[in-house]
């Protein structure tokens, strides 16, 4: 291979249905320039990377590697969450780059977990990490995201899967009439139909409809504040109730996985309640899994504030590809 793998900036993105984020990493892990831009904005993601390149001077960007909210399954991608359907390779060429890579959103979360300062994981019960046992990795955010990272001879795999969409299990009457709510409105119910943004919105329209009471349509951001200012049960009761969900699939994750390595919530909605979430119901509804309950008390939760993983992680696919092209060119 020539010296052109090893050129720099290369570019790194992390796309998901509400915002695209870019940066430019200039050396291993230095990224630069790191700037969020509304994908409502722009019409296709070259218009996006365009609009990005030249607000940082368009520099001679060579490889790059997107981490977006969908599955890759082939050259075609056709976003989940958003209107973006684009060919990588047409891509590629369009912007005349030597390499672009995607890859699954949150696989690029679970390959930044490794990366993560101390500094930026704040625990939520449980012990301590088993050295060199599976990890787990879930968040909430526009969908929910679910990856985890599994032992191998040189680190860790990431698993590149769609948890997210796997059919939601109520766990007591009250889930019970939420999941026979959102069945009616929208047939198949998976987890992040409550998971998400727009599910914690789902929680209080349903629970003021159970209630036969007019209540305003209110955003996640609406319902967190007006839960924790006290002075609104419903929407203190659908927070309890979303971060209980929480506990619900994120144990069921770990239990499927063996993560006693630990369970890593990322996203961007837990931080905005931190607080709050330590004292939630997430902790006693992951730990009660019956005959399982000692094992996943064993397992450590942390909620991991680091401000740009999905850059991080796409970083680091990216090097490994470029590592691996080389390899085969030996």
């Amino acid at each position: 291979m020539t010296d052109t793998a090893h050129y720099w900036p290369r570019l790194v993105a992390d796309i998901g249905g509400t915002n695209a984020r870019f940066a430019l990493e200039t050396a291993p892990q230095q990224l630069q320039h790191i700037a969020v831009l509304p994908a409502n904005d722009y019409d296709s993601v070259v218009s996006a990377i365009r609009a990005y390149l030249a607000s940082v001077g368009n520099p001679p960007v060579r490889h790059a590697a997107i981490a977006i909210a969908n599955p890759i399954t082939g050259d075609w991608v056709q976003m989940t969450n958003h209107h973006w359907a684009f060919s990588i390779e047409t891509t590629r060429q369009a912007l005349h780059w030597d390499t672009l890579i995607l890859l699954n959103d949150f696989t690029a979360q679970a390959l930044s977990i490794p990366l993560v300062a101390e500094r930026e994981l704040v625990a939520v019960g449980g012990g301590s990490i088993l050295p060199g046992a599976p990890k787990a990795v879930i968040g909430p955010g526009t969908g929910l995201g679910v990856s985890g990272l599994i032992p191998a001879a040189e680190g860790y795999v990431p698993l590149a899967g769609e948890g997210g969409h796997v059919s939601f299990s109520p766990f007591d009457d009250t889930e019970m009439y939420l999941w026979q709510y959102a069945k009616q409105k929208y047939g198949h119910v998976s987890a992040e139909r409550f998971l998400s943004g727009a599910g914690l919105s789902l929680i209080y329209e349903a629970l003021a409809a159970r209630e036969h009471v007019e209540r305003p349509a209110l955003s996640a951001a609406e319902i967190s504040e007006r839960a924790l200012e006290g002075h609104a049960p419903l929407a203190r009761l659908s927070l309890d109730i979303f971060c209980a969900m929480l506990g619900t699939v994120a144990a069921n994750l770990a239990l499927t996985l063996g993560a006693r390595g630990g369970v890593y919530l990322v996203g961007g909605i837990l931080p905005r309640f931190i607080d709050y979430f330590k004292t939630s119901p997430f902790r006693s509804r992951f730990e009660s899994k019956g005959r399982f309950d000692a094992y996943l008390a064993a397992i450590p939760v942390y909620v991991v504030l680091s401000k740009q993983p999905g850059l991080t992680g796409a970083a680091v696919a990216l090097e490994q590809h470029l590592r691996h092209e080389a390899a085969w060119k030996l």
